[in-house]
C-alpha cells in the first residue's frame, strides 16, 4: 500500500479529522493568497457591476490629482518628514494609476467589452471601446510619470467618453445614481 493511503479503519476519529484538516490547509492557503490578486474574480460568475468601477476609476483619478498637488507642493523641500510624505505621495499616485490600468485590463478589457469580427454587427462599437480603454491605459501611466494634472484631466476625458459609448440609456442612468451616492 502506498504510504500516502491510511487505511481509515485502524484510525481514530480524531486523526482522521486531523488528516482531514492538513490535506486542506494547503488549498485554503492558496486560496487566500489568490484571493488578492485580483480586483474582480476571473471566473464567469455573472456578478457585475460596470458603474460601480468607472466610479472606482473616478476616486482613482482624483485621488492622483491630490497626490499631484501635494507632491508639488513639498517639492524643494529637504526635511526627513517633507522626503517621507513625498515618497509616500509618489508611491498612493503609482498605486491609484496601476488601479486603473488592473481594472481596465482585467475587469474591462478581459471580461466585459467582447470581441467582434470583421463584419460582424458591432464590430466599430468594440473597436472604438477598446480604443478608448487603451488610451486610458496609456493616460494612467502618463500619470505616473508627471505631476502634471492635465494628464489627470485627460484620463478623466476618456473616461467620460468610455463610459458614454459603452452604458445605455439605462446604464447611465445607473451611473449617475451610483455617481450621487458617494
Amino acid at each position: 500500500m502506498a504510504p500516502f493511503l491510511f487505511n481509515f479503519y485502524s484510525k481514530t476519529s480524531k486523526e482522521i479529522t486531523m488528516f482531514k484538516l492538513y490535506k486542506l490547509l494547503p488549498i485554503l492557503f492558496i486560496l487566500i493568497l489568490t484571493s488578492n490578486l485580483y480586483g474582480h474574480c476571473q471566473v464567469p460568475c455573472g456578478i457585475y457591476d460596470d458603474a460601480v468601477r468607472i466610479v472606482q476609476i473616478d476616486e482613482d483619478i482624483a485621488t492622483i490629482r491630490k497626490a499631484m498637488s501635494m507632491i508639488k507642493g513639498l517639492a524643494g523641500k529637504a526635511d526627513a518628514q517633507s522626503l517621507n510624505q513625498m515618497i509616500r505621495w509618489v508611491n498612493t499616485k503609482e498605486e491609484h494609476a496601476t488601479s486603473i490600468q488592473e481594472t481596465v485590463s482585467s475587469y474591462f478589457l478581459a471580461q466585459r467589452i467582447k470581441p467582434k469580427k470583421k463584419g460582424e454587427a458591432g464590430r466599430q462599437v468594440y473597436v472604438n471601446q477598446t480604443l478608448l480603454l487603451q488610451q486610458l491605459i496609456v493616460a494612467a501611466m502618463k500619470c505616473k510619470q508627471n505631476v502634471d494634472q492635465s494628464k489627470c484631466e485627460a484620463a478623466s476625458d476618456l473616461v467620460v467618453e468610455f463610459s458614454v459609448s459603452y452604458f445605455d440609456e439605462h446604464g447611465m442612468k445607473h451611473l449617475k445614481e451610483v455617481q450621487n451616492k458617494k
